[in-house]
């Protein structure tokens, strides 16, 4: 088939099955730039299924390190990786399962002009992290450069995933659906809370899944949908989201010339 190695058809064969995929699609997936920004309980699993599925360029940024309490969750991390940069231990883990994808660790939170050049650099980002602080900078980054969003999050038993595909489709973005972040002593953490491992990997690779589908230009996808899990009663449901007029990010939008 044209355009693929012999090692791509071998490697990405039953994906390249898919009807709706096939070899454009992979082609696509090859040549795609991703940012996935945070590489715990969601970043680890979504990583490993765009690494597996042949995304061309990885670009991950952590500035934490791997603990022992991580492991059950974070599955791409090891216990002799315990104390690397998760960045650098996600380089690591990526390269074993796939040679072919460039893995690009950033041993760093991303913000300010660091982080608009990355986004700018991307084809699409993956917002894996775990605050909203960094929540609301990726979008606002992601609304200058008309960069597709995926986005993310998983607490106990519960998770939700979006997408926001900025750019000339419109539609609503991520201070539309949390326009103020809960006060601090509100926040809900893993470290709190606690949190199901196998809910975490089920938001990862939804997260994936739908990065994955927006890079080969097929199916559906959640833009303008909120995916809800709940893993305890084993409920899946999506609500509609709408664009807010008084957005403090969206509604003001100036995009990059």
């Amino acid at each position: 088939m044209a355009g693929l190695t012999d090692d791509q058809l071998d490697r990405y064969g039953r994906q390249i099955l898919l009807p709706r995929l096939g070899v454009e699609g992979q082609q696509e997936l090859l040549a795609a730039r991703v940012l996935l920004i945070g590489a715990g309980g969601l970043g680890a699993p979504a990583s490993m299924y765009l690494a597996g599925a042949g995304v061309g360029e990885l670009t991950v940024a952590d500035d934490d390190e791997v603990a022992v309490s991580n492991l059950h969750r974070q599955v791409l991390h090891t216990e002799s990786r315990v104390g690397w940069n998760k960045a650098e231990s996600a380089a690591a883990a990526l390269y074993q399962l796939n040679p072919g994808v460039e893995v690009r660790p950033l041993a760093a939170r991303l913000d300010g002009e660091d982080l608009d050049a990355a986004v700018a650099g991307a084809g699409l980002v993956v917002d894996a992290s775990d605050n909203f602080d960094t929540r609301y900078a990726v979008n606002a980054a992601c609304l200058r450069h008309g960069r597709t969003l995926v986005t993310g999050a998983v607490i106990r038993m519960e998770g939700q995933v979006t997408v926001f595909p900025f750019g000339a489709e419109g539609g609503p973005c991520y201070r539309c659906l949390y326009r103020e972040a809960p006060d601090a002593g509100e926040t809900e953490r893993c470290s709190v809370t606690g949190v199901l491992g196998p809910a975490a990997g089920m938001i990862g690779t939804t997260m994936a899944a739908e990065a994955i589908k927006r890079l080969a230009g097929i199916g559906e996808g959640l833009a303008g949908r909120l995916l809800l899990v709940d893993a305890l009663a084993m409920d899946f449901r999506t609500i509609r989201l709408a664009r807010d007029p008084q957005c403090p990010a969206c509604s003001a939008f100036q995009p990059a010339s």
